[in-house]
């Protein structure tokens, strides 16, 4: 288990780092780690976050063409990406219902967020990653990629299971030059979207808020410590 003391010991002062949808939950905690890491870490969101300085953000929405464009752009201006971490994601906009409620307006979206998005970033910086024949890549999945809730995240589920299969033969095609990209498939954590989740599972299915959050993680499999985990 890695703790806060020995990634501090991994110095990666120098580095520039990306990390999507760094400005709250999971990312915010990943961008945290790695600027205490000592990385310079530039953190995409949809929404400016005081803590950060002008030169930490870019307000960006990558599930468009416009946002990943810009956010390319201002990467490349600044020399690149030595460590892209991609956070941004989510599927708590649709109903409870299963199949029948995702419209293909949603599919739309949330295989952008989910997928779409990163494979747009990712191209346009990895270039300049084989050029100095080195970089880290690193694409937050889930473990619903196995284990779909078919109720609400049945979208999310898929669009997860896709970044999964996109990120193992990326891996294959880049590993000769030096560049390595894994996957983390996280089970349930307790940030915003799973809040929304939980309330979209509540309403749904009439069950107070404990009763959807115990069939959001009996559908996962049992969680023995009784609680999601925190970011």
């Amino acid at each position: 288990m890695t703790s806060a003391s020995s990634i501090q010991t991994e110095n990666l002062a120098g580095k520039r780092a990306l990390v999507t949808g760094g400005t709250r939950g999971t990312g915010a905690a990943v961008a945290s780690r790695l600027k205490d890491a000592g990385a310079h870490v530039t953190a995409i969101g949809r929404h400016p976050v005081e803590r950060l300085a002008p030169d930490e953000f870019v307000p960006a929405d990558s599930t468009t063409i416009e946002g990943t464009d810009k956010v390319i752009e201002q990467m490349a201006a600044n020399g690149g990406a030595d460590i892209i971490v991609h956070v941004a994601g989510g599927g708590d906009s649709a109903p409870s219902g299963g199949f029948a409620m995702l419209t293909p307006e949603l599919w739309h979206q949330t295989l952008q967020l989910n997928l779409l998005g990163a494979v747009r970033v990712d191209r346009g910086l990895i270039p300049a990653m084989i050029q100095t024949g080195a970089g880290s890549i690193v694409h937050i999945t889930s473990i619903q990629r196995k284990m779909p809730l078919y109720d609400a995240a049945l979208a999310y589920a898929a669009a997860k299971a896709a970044l999964t299969t996109y990120s193992k033969g990326l891996a294959n095609q880049l590993a000769p030059h030096g560049i390595r990209v894994n996957t983390v498939s996280p089970g349930f954590i307790q940030s915003g979207g799973a809040e929304r989740l939980i309330a979209t599972i509540s309403q749904g299915h009439h069950l107070d808020r404990d009763e959807a959050l115990r069939k959001i993680m009996d559908s996962l499999g049992g969680i023995p410590l009784g609680r999601p985990a925190q970011p």
